[in-house]
């Protein structure tokens, strides 16, 4: 299986501004700001239904060309996004929460608060 990468590698990324962050923060349900990552944990009824979940957000990623941190905990997965090149949240970051938000489509799991 091969993926393009539809963001080239070396495209210039501007690290945000905290009130950036906060602003783009806002059109995304459930995300929020860890230090320089954004992060959302979402909680499945079977554990294999997160593993789906971590397929479909690969699948995304490697589109993108961007990948987030996954950490997988029996049925709950969490998500931690940063643009590790500019060691802190760009633009790209944003944008892969946002396209993993529409890809989850009509079957969004519960969302874990913490």
């Amino acid at each position: 299986m091969s993926f393009k990468a539809t963001t080239p590698k070396t495209q210039a990324l501007t690290k945000l501004g905290s009130a950036q962050v906060e602003a783009k923060l806002k059109s995304l349900t459930g995300w929020k700001r860890e230090g320089d990552f954004i992060t959302k944990s979402f909680k499945f009824k079977e554990f294999m239904d997160g593993i789906g979940f971590v397929h479909k957000v690969a699948l995304i990623a490697e589109k993108l060309g961007h990948h987030p941190d996954i950490h997988i905990v029996w049925t709950t997965v969490t998500l931690q996004i940063q643009t590790h090149d500019e060691g802190g949240l760009t633009s790209l970051d944003f944008k892969l929460a946002g396209q993993i938000e529409k890809g989850l489509g009509q079957k969004k799991p519960r969302v874990v608060k913490k």
